[in-house]
């Protein structure tokens, strides 16, 4: 089966739409494979066969479109940001099909009340985007409406004449609201704020009713939604051997559909959701529930299982660790992106919880994108990748998100892991990477061995060369001499840096540091205006942001590749390389880099 569309030429929302439908089922299998692939502990997992949709028009509730002048509704097009206009679309339900037409007439002749600053977005007007969601009870469907962008530069009574001229068109919106945009890479900005008609609404999916609101998250696909909350529940019921007084934490829980399947079936459920007004509908319905961004109540009873349903930047690394620390028998993963999933599934195996399988749903038919459900439970964390061992020596792969050492913030360490492996139960570190630095890492198998090769290191015979992605398009070859000031003494530091390739406006640059101190390639690279993306604290705020929201960045992305060293005693130098880990290949890769085979990549 193919879909025609007059706008499958020029539209970015449905790129697989030339396909037929089985192949893009298809498509969408090899995509979550693909994400796992770059992660060792990962290609295991088996991916089973994308659950089709039905049906693939006319099915999504909610529509996120931009606005361009002369009343074009639609998305942006593939290059640039011109607006195309995308009247008839064949994913809309009717009823948001009907009210998005009807918004489009009435931008193209807006009610005299309503003033020209609402749909002048050439010149900076108010409006940058719309924002429509169905809810479906046991009535007809209702409609809420969210006019997204510059709220300040409109007043009230002028949404509101607008909100009665499209409630006079389109009866099935039962109410309006505003959200003010805040960040150009996500649409909608602000809690909404109602200006007109409901407050929420009445929304059924499958057995769960729950309390819509504006700006609240709901699946795209009703029938989909039903089939993934269905094996949530089946799978915790399964393994739990019943859900009956289990306690059940919702992480981004939006107004409660999956919290509320959970509640139905016996589970003593705790929803967490930073949008507040979502927090307040779930606890209408009957949840306990809280306004927290991902954060756990210490009071909170100890949870048999945690479900988690983040947007497509995934899990931030601090709530990962949160949720293995309340020790649940299992998690639940409900992934709307299949390269931030591989990424935190890699980082939860470290963290004691593995799978063995991955549940693709097209939930967004003739789109790229894919939903994933995956059920993590308790493994034992393995043991550290191994670069080179000799009699004094192991040097090991250590990825991010782990200190090298014991740290009192955070539980674990590479020391911990380390300490495991058979003969190296007394290792110690002879050098320390910093916790969001990924390579290679030296520790010497017993105490006595330490001196000597900590000599040996500072009498500077070692060589060291990373991998940096940083901001913007550095010189071909470089070198920075500038002196750093630790603990009130100025010492002399050297930074020498090639410029590999440029990514997508970006640097990858291969260093090395030839004399200096702490954090000294950090510091060097933001003191030439080339601070490495993640970099939180020499870092470029906006850069990082757009790359977290983009592709998922979760860290600093500088690694140490390559090591070379000669024993204390002399002899040939033996060089030690590490590949790129998975997080840094998927970002390279989905920046459009040519070059990550050369480093590790596939």
């Amino acid at each position: 089966m193919r879909v025609e569309c007059p706008h499958a030429g020029q539209c970015t929302g449905c790129p697989l739409i030339e396909l037929e439908y089985d192949e893009q089922l298809g498509w969408k299998q090899r995509r979550v494979e693909e994400a796992l692939s770059v992660y060792p502990a990962l290609r295991e997992l088996r991916v089973a066969p994308t659950a089709a949709a039905d049906p693939v028009t006319g099915y999504r509730v909610r529509a996120k479109l931009v606005v361009g002048s002369g009343g074009r509704v639609g998305l942006f097009a593939r290059e640039g940001h011109a607006v195309v206009d995308l009247p008839g679309c064949r994913v809309l339900t009717p009823p948001v099909a009907r009210a998005v037409e009807v918004l489009r007439e009435l931008l193209r002749a807006p009610p005299k009340e309503s003033g020209s600053a609402l749909v002048s977005t050439a010149d900076g007007g108010a409006l940058a985007a719309l924002d429509v969601r169905e809810a479906l009870a046991d009535g007809a469907p209702k409609l809420f409406v969210t006019w997204i962008g510059h709220a300040a530069r409109t007043r009230d009574a002028e949404l509101a004449a607008f909100a009665r001229a499209l409630e006079e068109h389109a009866p099935e919106v039962a109410g309006v609201a505003v959200s003010d945009q805040r960040h150009p890479a996500r649409v909608l900005g602000a809690e909404p704020r109602r200006v007109a008609g409901e407050r929420e609404l009445m929304d059924r999916v499958g057995e769960s009713v729950q309390r819509a609101v504006p700006g609240a998250f709901v699946q795209a696909h009703r029938g989909q939604a039903v089939k993934l909350h269905q094996a949530i529940v089946l799978s915790l019921a399964s393994e739990l051997g019943g859900l009956r007084g289990r306690v059940v934490w919702d992480l981004y829980g939006g107004s409660g559909a999956i919290g509320l399947a959970l509640q139905a079936a016996g589970a003593r459920v705790t929803l967490v959701e930073s949008h507040g007004a979502a927090v307040a509908a779930a606890r209408r319905a009957g949840l306990d529930a809280l306004v927290a961004d991902a954060a756990l109540r210490v009071d909170a009873p100890a949870p048999a299982a945690v479900v988690v349903n983040p947007p497509r930047r995934g899990l931030a690394p601090d709530v990962r660790r949160r949720v293995a620390r309340a020790n649940p028998e299992l998690v639940v993963y409900v992934s709307c992106s299949p390269e931030t999933l591989a990424r935190d599934l890699d980082h939860f195996s470290r963290l004691g919880f593995g799978s063995r399988d991955v549940a693709p749903f097209d939930m967004i038919p003739l789109s790229e994108h894919v939903e994933a459900l995956v059920v993590l439970r308790k493994v034992p964390a393995p043991q550290p990748t191994l670069l080179f061992e000799n009699d004094e020596l192991l040097v090991l792969d250590k990825p991010p998100h782990e200190p090298t050492a014991p740290r009192g913030e955070h539980e674990g360490s590479l020391l911990e892991r380390v300490r495991r492996m058979p003969g190296a139960e007394q290792a110690v570190p002879l050098h320390r990477l910093g916790f969001d630095t990924s390579g290679a890492c030296v520790f010497a198998k017993h105490p006595d061995f330490a001196g000597a090769w900590a000599q040996s290191w500072a009498r500077g015979e070692t060589r060291e060369r990373y991998l940096a992605l940083v901001r913007g398009i550095a010189r071909k070859k470089g070198a920075v001499n500038r002196p750093l000031v630790e603990s009130g003494q100025s010492r002399p530091a050297r930074t020498r840096y090639e410029r590999l390739e440029v990514v997508n406006g970006h640097s990858l640059l291969g260093v090395e540091v030839q004399e200096g101190g702490k954090d000294q390639i950090r510091r060097h690279l933001a003191g030439i205006g080339h601070p490495i993306l993640g970099d939180e604290r020499y870092g470029h705020a906006a850069t990082n942001r757009h790359h977290t929201e983009r592709y998922g960045l979760d860290r600093q992305l500088l690694h140490l590749a390559e090591l070379a060293f000669a024993s204390p005693g002399g002899g040939p130098r033996t060089q030690v390389t590490s590949p790129l880990p998975g997080d840094f290949i998927s970002i390279l890769k989905r920046m459009g880099a040519k070059r990550t085979h050369d480093f590790g990549g596939r």
